[in-house]
């Protein structure tokens, strides 16, 4: 969708940027409860011979069953979403006045939204979104598809958002939509603190 290069912008603006992936990511090293309750879920066919998660193996279990995927999320969101939630207290103590955003692509199918003052999603046209996809994770259009299909569609998401990005267009498009959510949130920030 561009959620990264949109949240490389509002980093380069001053916002602290978490993003999920990199949390869900964390949460699964070896050693940690969330990498031993997918095991004892999944098998060991999931783990590689060095005891990390293997991402290929798993994504095709949960990509193909949405029940599966479903038994996934239920076991790593909590864990996620309290890490998360320590980054943000730490940051909040070190600048109270701060902007903080987290990235993630299943903010609103896991309520994690909730949690946040103000929602922005990142979209762009569908066409565009398969590509990205087919390129970025160096899938086929089939496997692009599918994970597409498994997501709740764009069209739906925006339906929950204070703020929307398109990034179908060019860079420059995109990074001037970002510019102006970020005076947005300014706005907010100083509207909440009274000023």
């Amino acid at each position: 969708m561009g959620k990264s290069f949109v949240s490389g912008v509002l980093a380069e603006l001053g916002c602290r940027v978490l993003d999920a992936d990199e949390t869900a990511r964390e949460v699964v090293e070896p050693g940690s409860p969330g990498l031993r309750e997918v095991r004892a879920k999944f098998g060991d066919s999931v783990i590689k011979s060095d005891g990390t998660l293997d991402r290929m193996a798993l994504g095709a279990l949960v990509f193909a069953d949405a029940g599966n995927r479903a038994t996934l999320n239920s076991i790593l969101h909590p864990y996620i979403i309290a890490q998360q939630d320590e980054r943000l207290r730490e940051w909040a103590a070190l600048d109270p006045d701060g902007i903080a955003i987290v990235e993630a692509a299943l903010m609103i199918e896991s309520g994690g939204y909730k949690r946040f003052d103000k929602l922005i999603v990142v979209h762009c046209r569908p066409d565009v979104q398969l590509e990205r996809l087919m390129s970025r994770d160096k899938l086929n259009r089939e496997e692009a598809e599918r994970r597409i299909a498994a997501q709740m569609p764009q069209e739906e998401k925006k339906k929950f958002a204070d703020y929307l990005i398109d990034t179908s267009d060019r860079f420059e498009a995109s990074r001037r939509n970002a510019v102006e959510v970020y005076g947005k949130l300014l706005e907010e920030l100083a509207k909440k603190r009274g000023g």
